[in-house]
């Protein structure tokens, strides 16, 4: 397994139909939801103030997080920034 931190700002085009956001944030819940409860989208944290969240993604490879990212509704209204995480050798268990 791999795991990635990955930051995602949310940028919804204002002038983008009442219905159609709706819609697509329902849609992109219940998406997450599913990804979390399957074990692959490890933490969900929410950026006090901004519309943005920091997630622990532990998948199998860069390509499936790819793929997962790509799933999501609002995809196309994110800036993403994805970083590779490994153990640190100091770290205490």
């Amino acid at each position: 397994m791999a795991l990635f931190h990955v930051r995602m700002d949310v940028k919804i085009p204002h002038d983008l139909d009442p219905e159609v956001r709706a819609e697509t944030v329902a849609r992109e819940k219940a998406y997450s939801q599913e990804l979390q409860r399957s074990g692959k989208w490890k933490e969900l944290w929410r950026i006090v103030g901004q519309y943005s969240n920091i997630s622990i993604f532990d998948v199998e490879s860069a390509d499936e997080l790819h793929e997962l990212l790509q799933g999501l509704p609002l995809f196309p209204y994110m800036d993403m920034e994805v970083m590779a995480l490994t153990r640190h050798p100091s770290r205490v268990d």
